[in-house]
């Protein structure tokens, strides 16, 4: 499990189905993957999740939610932290596609990060959910 997690931006993005309206997906341009902040499209449903304005992922597997850091599923921490936000006091803006180009050279990096989390996170509950049960004794 630790070779997953330490190498999750190597491992195979999920094959979500991406729905890009009136486009084909390989004939969008690099600014078509900006994102401000991805949201669930409907309340109640995690299997879609509207990307942009442009790029809609489908199909992706509500079992994936359940690996779970510090209280809130891995993908939403995706989603909430590949966004674009301005500091409350400060006025120091944090915007993913920043770093998607700048650092990783990648403007689809946000977007392969959230399909490559909907992997790691499927292969760790494979892994959790094969585990023995835990059995701790009592010291008297």
């Amino acid at each position: 499990m630790a070779e997953l997690h330490i190498h999750y931006e190597t491992v195979a993005p999920y094959p979500v189905t991406l729905e890009c309206g009136a486009a084909a997906f390989d004939d969008l341009k690099d600014t078509d993957f900006y994102v401000t902040q991805m949201k669930f499209v409907k309340k109640g449903d995690k299997s879609k999740v509207a990307y942009n304005h442009k790029i809609i992922m489908t199909d992706i597997p509500v079992v994936a939610y359940d690996y779970v850091v510090n209280g809130k599923p891995a993908l939403e921490w995706v989603m909430e932290r590949q966004a674009v936000s301005t500091h409350k006091d400060s006025g120091i803006k944090n915007d993913a596609n920043d770093w998607a180009i700048e650092t990783m050279g990648n403007p689809r990096y946000p977007l392969e990060l959230f399909q490559r989390v909907v992997t790691v996170s499927l292969e760790t509950m494979k892994i959790v959910n094969a585990l023995p049960p835990l059995e701790i004794e009592k010291s008297h």
